[in-house]
């Protein structure tokens, strides 16, 4: 799919900047589940046929981030597969992490820290590879930060770990969909559906080097991460499956539904182009507040007082408000006439 029918694959919603927040949903992502209600309040809907939509999302998902599809384990929120590989971790592992990143990839290895001893480091994200040179063993971190938008040095971070011997778990969900991204650089990665990649919230992947394929526990595993799904329902044996299965948690069948159709849309299609249209139009809003570009699809705008956020509601502009900034996130459903609208408000 080229580029300009992505974008004509949803409706514009003038001012709606926040897509770091929520995506949109496309046409086909609204249709799949209208029609998915419809079969399961017609009493057609069956749990195999959900199989079905689940592993072609994997499949789709898995193309997009560069993995084969084996290296790929469904769920349903990021911070359950963090905090599967921070119960992986032995006792005193050393974990450095960004100041500020977003909880979800923090907050599982901080229990961890006061359970059993694990050493959390957080330091300012432009020193994270000196930091991980330092001597670590796992660095986790946001390819690109919640907050401001901010792109981690994903390259000096990998080489930093090494250099040291340390594993690499990176969060892609404020990434995927806009940044091109390349899962198998990395040990593990997260990446939760619902914003760039305008899946339905509750649809969420981690990849699996084969590496950790051993080492990372299987804490959630139930029915869906056996080898054989439907003869694992009950016990009392346990055989799980061979690949990343083994770490899938069951997933909510709804929200996989849009998933399928949200994923298809980015079968074939060019992230670049896609980085490309959404920060020109991030960075026609700087430009129009006498700041430096940035080359990237999130704008912060310092607001301490929340009046920014307020003159831009006023105007009809969807944003939030994080870490003392108006976030502006734009995306394939954005144009030229969102970006006035933002800048007449602001201006």
């Amino acid at each position: 799919m080229d580029l300009a029918r992505a974008r004509a694959a949803f409706e514009h919603v003038p001012g709606y900047c926040n897509a770091a927040t929520l995506g949109l949903p496309s046409r086909a992502v609204r249709t799949a589940m209208v029609a998915a209600l419809d079969e399961w309040a017609a009493g057609r809907a069956t749990a195999p046929g959900y199989d079905a939509v689940v592993g072609r999302a994997r499949e789709l998902f898995a193309r997009l981030v560069g993995v084969p599809a084996d290296r790929v384990a469904v769920g349903s929120q990021a911070s359950v597969a963090v905090g599967a590989v921070a119960a992986s971790l032995p006792d005193g592992a050393r974990v450095v992490v960004p100041e500020g990143d977003f909880t979800s990839v923090v907050f599982p290895f901080l229990v961890h820290a006061e359970r059993r001893g694990l050493v959390v480091r957080q330091v300012p994200l432009a020193g994270l590879a000196d930091a991980v040179a330092e001597g670590c063993d796992l660095v986790a971190y946001s390819l690109v930060q919640s907050s401001d938008g901010a792109v981690a040095d994903d390259d000096a971070v990998r080489a930093a770990a090494a250099r040291v011997g340390a594993a690499t778990l990176c969060d892609l969900t404020q990434a995927a969909g806009w940044w091109p991204v390349d899962a198998g650089l990395h040990d593990l990665t997260v990446t939760a559906a619902y914003k760039w990649l305008g899946a339905p919230r509750g649809v969420c992947f981690t990849t699996v080097a084969p590496s950790w394929q051993e080492r990372l526990l299987p804490v959630a595993a139930g029915w869906y991460a056996g080898e054989d799904v439907w003869g694992s329902v009950y016990g009392p044996g346990m055989a799980l499956a061979q690949d990343a299965r083994r770490f899938d948690v069951s997933p909510a069948w709804l929200p996989w539904a849009g998933a399928v159709p949200a994923l298809e849309l980015y079968d074939g299609l060019d992230v670049a182009e896609v980085r490309d249209h959404d920060a020109r139009l991030a960075d026609a809003v700087l430009a129009g507040l006498d700041l430096p570009p940035a080359g990237r699809a999130v704008v912060a705008v310092p607001d301490a007082d929340g009046h920014a956020l307020e003159r831009l509601a006023a105007a009809g502009v969807t944003a939030v408000a994080r870490a003392g900034a108006v976030r502006l996130a734009f995306h394939l459903w954005n144009d030229d006439s969102d970006v006035e609208r933002v800048l007449g408000a602001l201006r």
